[in-house]
């Protein structure tokens, strides 16, 4: 009869690389079947955890035959919105430096791009053209180039194709995404469609960011909009973040001259009229648009142009590591 805290000798060995991780056996006769906790590994990583216990369990006098068997408890993540009023204000370029920023600050981050109607991160995380898999019907992220793991509509329609959803469909694919297998990231960046639609009360209903992003520009007309947005995080019960200021200031790329188009310093008086915390101005600058264009984000780099949003990841960092 073989003994089981030889069995468990070996198991701890095997697992001792693996900080945290434990298993539990049973023995009967010369089978062996062992619970092995994967909690927060990737696939990678149970594949090779679930391996190294069995060779360590074959290895042991009088076992035959090893069953495991792997659990996983839900890891609780940190979800963070990203949203606007309206479209066209720089909301998906925010969400992917975002995700990148924090990421380099030391949060595991996932980005989700929940602009159901309006894809867009594919291209700006350079990987247009990559699907994700599934796994027991439950969708597994595309790596990117920037340690940030990815899932978006885009991924899963053709290129081009028109997604004209009802609301009842949009919030379903919405939760897929979201509940697809992040694996150990604990942050979830979510690119919101704008507006303040079925999309986002679904959000706030079913998954309950921590804190919200919004993103305005300076004209007048887009903070009515981003008003609107604030109110409804505020009134469901999720918290601002803050407010960012995007296209503020044109940098000529011929003399470096910087005008103002839309405006300056609007979303900042806004944020101290409403009491909520002024997260920074992106500028409208030739550089950020054809690197994101390129599927670069400015803050995967050391550029000058990732200056504005290392500092608005920080201030989110901040406010994440406070406890909100």
């Amino acid at each position: 009869m073989t003994d089981i805290a030889q069995l468990t000798v070996a198991l701890n060995a095997a697992l001792d690389p693996v900080a945290g991780k434990r298993a539990t056996a049973r023995i009967e006769g010369d089978r062996a079947s062992i619970i092995l906790d994967v909690t927060g590994l990737d696939e990678p990583a149970r594949d090779a955890i679930e391996r190294d216990v069995q060779a360590a369990a074959a290895g042991v006098a009088g076992i035959a035959t090893v069953r495991v068997a792997l659990t996983s408890q839900r890891t609780r993540r940190l979800l963070i919105a990203v949203a606007s009023g309206k479209g066209g204000v720089g909301k998906s370029t925010v969400s992917a430096n975002l995700a990148i920023g924090l990421q380099a600050l030391g949060r595991r981050v996932g980005l989700v791009d929940a602009d159901i109607y309006g894809p867009s991160q594919p291209t700006l995380m350079g990987v247009q053209g990559s699907r994700p898999t599934a796994k027991d019907k439950v969708l597994e992220p595309v790596s990117t180039p920037y340690g940030v793991p990815l899932l978006s509509m885009g991924q899963l329609v053709a290129p081009d194709q028109a997604i004209a959803w009802r609301g009842p469909m949009a919030a379903g694919a919405l939760g897929q995404l979201v509940d697809a297998d992040w694996a150990a990231q604990d942050t979830l960046v979510i690119d919101l469609p704008p507006g303040t639609g079925d999309v986002q009360l679904s959000m706030i209903q079913k998954h309950r960011p921590a804190g919200a992003v919004i993103v305005s520009t300076p004209q007048d007309l887009a903070l009515i909009d981003a008003r609107r947005a604030i109110d409804l995080f505020t009134k469901a019960g999720v918290p601002i973040i803050g407010l960012v200021e995007n296209m503020a200031g044109y940098i000529c790329p011929h003399c470096g001259e910087v005008s103002d188009p839309f405006g300056r310093g609007g979303a900042e008086a806004a944020a101290a009229e409403l009491g909520i915390e002024f997260l920074g101005r992106i500028p409208l600058d030739m550089a950020i648009r054809s690197a994101s264009d390129a599927g670069v984000p400015p803050a995967s780099g050391n550029g000058v142009e990732s200056l504005a949003f290392s500092g608005i990841a920080q201030r989110v960092f901040h406010w994440i590591e406070q406890g909100g």
